[in-house]
């Protein structure tokens, strides 16, 4: 099976810089409390080496690394400044429809997410949208924290240490 033709043309990179730098708080939905999840990686970063509020939204959790976790995006008790979607392809649409009732500015969908109808409608309805990137990834690249496996190992040089 072929893969579609990718045709929306989503943020540039300074553009989610400063979507990056004008975000307070990212609800993550889809948030899981097992550790071998991509969610849950990047709930741990975003708790321990983020400005962020950080807001967990699945129903079938209560509480994920001592954070209250919420049904759903209307039951958080404030409006997020990004929605950062953790779910399968077929439920995106559903949760850019959450996304817009709720009144979230920004719809951030992870590596591997890609949904040019949810795109076009949220930029449509006035989101800022962003598919198949990692918005741990992309906050650890912009404040230099990033390494080849993700973290943050301290070294300013761009030279290994030869051992």
């Amino acid at each position: 099976m072929s893969t579609p033709t990718r045709t929306w043309q989503g943020p540039s990179a300074p553009d989610r810089l400063a979507l990056l730098r004008r975000t307070r708080s990212i609800a993550i939905v889809g948030a899981s409390n097992n550790p071998a999840r991509a969610s849950y990686f990047v709930t741990t970063y975003l708790l321990s080496s983020s400005p962020y509020d950080v807001y967990l939204v699945n129903p079938r959790e209560t509480e994920i690394l001592g954070q209250p976790v919420y049904p759903s995006l209307d039951a958080l008790p404030v409006v997020p400044d990004l929605v950062d979607v953790f779910r399968r392809h077929d439920d995106l649409p559903t949760v850019l429809d959450e996304t817009l009732a709720v009144g979230a500015p920004a719809l951030w969908l992870q590596l591997g997410s890609w949904h040019e109808d949810v795109a076009r409608r949220g930029e449509a309805a006035g989101l800022t949208v962003v598919m198949d990137r990692c918005v741990k990834i992309e906050h650890a690249r912009f404040h230099g924290g990033l390494h080849l496996a993700g973290f943050d190992t301290g070294v300013i040089s761009s030279r290994r240490e030869l051992t």
